[in-house]
């Protein structure tokens, strides 16, 4: 089976598994979203909606964290890991913000990631979710499976993200970052995959070569 046509077939099995999806990050607007993906490196979405439940309470605007005292707001977010350097991107972002865009987020990824914190990850989860910008989202779900999955056998992320751009269809390109991170964690788990229910094992690369040299998984 051609690249292509395997691409499209796991694309509307996605679909039909997961259907539409969502952001995993709690958020009511574009300045907590943008703070809540900061956070989220190396840490769960599970542990930064715990956070961000009290932290948008405590900071109701972007005029609020970018007047923050960092070591207050370093203890405010420990939980999330890497917390100083965290507290100090959050903050000098948000004064950036202030400074370059009368406190609104632009949608322009170039305008993005010159914000203190974000990279081009972290813009695009902004540019899909916000602004219905077709962007492809590489987290750790997204590089794993794509990998095994043989849509890319990348492991930088702005190389698979150009990749999965040619590959998949503008179309699919938000969905296909959430519904690859659902089934990332539920049935292709990164130490422990469930290969033997997977609906994705017929177009799987990795299963298939596996098959062929005799290796159970």
């Amino acid at each position: 089976m051609e690249l292509k046509e395997r691409v499209i077939k796991v694309l509307d099995l996605l679909e039909e598994h997961y259907g539409p999806t969502k952001c995993y990050l709690t958020h009511e607007n574009a300045w907590q979203l943008l703070i809540a993906t900061i956070l989220s490196a190396q840490c769960t979405d599970e542990r930064v909606n715990m956070v961000t439940k009290e932290l948008f309470k405590k900071y109701t605007s972007v005029k609020d964290f970018a007047e923050a005292d960092q070591a207050e707001l370093e203890q405010d977010i420990r939980s999330t890991g890497f917390f100083r350097n965290k507290a100090a991107n959050i903050i000098g972002c948000c004064r950036m913000l202030l400074s370059e865009y009368g406190g609104e987020v632009p949608s322009d990824i170039d305008k993005l990631i010159k914000l203190p914190g974000v990279g081009r990850k972290t813009a695009n989860v902004v540019r899909g979710n916000i602004y219905g910008i077709p962007s492809i989202v590489v987290d750790t779900h997204v590089r794993r499976v794509s990998n095994l999955l043989g849509f890319t056998d990348s492991q930088d992320p702005v190389k698979i993200e150009f990749e999965l751009m040619e590959l998949l269809p503008e179309k699919n390109w938000i969905a296909y970052n959430t519904q690859i991170i659902a089934h990332g964690r539920k049935i292709c788990i990164a130490r422990r995959p469930k290969c033997e229910i997977c609906f994705l094992a017929g177009l799987c690369d990795h299963i298939q070569k596996n098959k062929e040299s005799g290796d159970d998984q």
